[in-house]
């Protein structure tokens, strides 16, 4: 396999394939994995590298060395990932744009994180923007859906959903939005899967969790808290994760992630606006907006809007509060924009 000549040692050179079809292999045989441009030598675990010949190299986005020993890609707009020499395994963070604020929360973008080999080439990338917030959701205009963020064929995470007008449904997305703050109305529901933990490798649908709901008609007077990739939004009076009468109801926990060598949260819920007679809004988590606290007071101008979600999180939008009359709302906020980091030994 291998070629001693007059000044040299010539290894032989396999694909990853190729080496994986051998039979019979000897301990101490050494190779040149032509796939990962590694020098590997076969023992009792099997195949273990012993040095890089060639790193990878590759351009796009905003690039970092800050995590020890890998180099960091960070998109927080469209773009391209150009690998330009050498194949590698690489690690990758996808996270959709968090949902708009209605009177519910707004729901996190979905998370996606993983690993995988990528060879030379030239790979898109898209990041979703955060949803638009519900101006004034005592009436139809609730929170906006995120879009999506996508690494090339790897990982495509979907926006959040917005939250619910003032008794509406919160909107189904990568995490549910939360439900508006009057009658019977139910939260989004997350199209990832719930149980994630912070550095943890996502299923293939991602993480992602439902919205809270509305139950028990105007006794809450909240809005329900946004899903989040770590946890579900808080419901207001009942139903799933309540929270007692009167309670800020927050939005869905996010999940830390290290990928860039700091751990920084993402994917976080918004929480739920508050209401008459000066309720709590909900806490935002993880680049999650707050909810507005309502006004104790009847026919207070409609304010500013509340807390938006933190760009380039995921985070969904703080619900918006009101007091009487209905007119009198203070604006939901929007949601975050996604982000796609992409990270490798260096």
């Amino acid at each position: 396999m291998s070629k001693l000549n007059a000044n040299s040692v010539e290894l032989g050179s396999l694909t990853t394939a190729q080496r994986d079809a051998l039979t019979g292999v000897s301990a101490g045989t050494v190779i040149y994995n032509s796939t990962t441009t590694s020098i590997e030598s076969y023992g009792p675990q099997g195949w273990i590298s012993i040095g890089i010949l060639q790193r990878i190299q590759a351009t796009g986005g905003t690039t970092s060395t800050a995590r020890s020993g890998y180099k960091v890609h960070t998109f927080t707009s469209p773009g391209s990932f150009s690998v330009t020499s050498s194949s590698a395994t690489i690690e990758y963070l996808v996270v959709g744009g968090g949902g708009g604020g209605g009177a519910g929360g707004g729901g996190a973008g979905c998370l996606k994180y993983g690993t995988t080999t990528i060879s030379p080439g030239t790979y898109p990338v898209t990041v979703g923007a955060g949803g638009a917030f519900g101006a004034n959701p005592t009436d139809s205009n609730q929170g906006g859906d995120g879009s999506s963020s996508s690494f090339s064929t790897y990982a495509t995470s979907p926006g959040g959903g917005g939250g619910g007008y003032w008794n509406g449904d919160g909107r189904p997305g990568g995490s549910g939005g939360g439900a508006g703050n009057r009658g019977n109305a139910s939260g989004g529901t997350g199209s990832g899967d719930s149980g994630g933990t912070g550095d943890s490798t996502s299923p293939s649908n991602g993480w992602g969790n439902d919205g809270g709901g509305c139950y028990g008609g105007d006794v809450g007077n909240l809005g329900a808290g946004g899903g989040g990739a770590g946890g579900v939004g808080k419901s207001n009076n009942g139903g799933p994760n309540p929270v007692p009468i009167g309670t800020a109801t927050d939005g869905g926990i996010g999940l830390p992630y290290a990928i860039t060598g700091t751990g920084t949260g993402y994917a976080g819920g918004g929480g739920g606006g508050g209401r008459l007679p000066g309720g709590p809004g909900g806490a935002g988590s993880s680049g999650g907006g707050d909810g507005h606290p309502g006004n104790g007071a009847p026919g207070i101008p409609s304010g500013p809007p509340t807390s938006f979600g933190s760009a380039n999180t995921g985070g969904g939008g703080g619900g918006g509060g009101y007091s009487q009359p209905q007119s009198a709302y203070w604006a939901a906020g929007s949601g975050g924009s996604g982000v796609v980091i992409i990270a490798y030994e260096f």
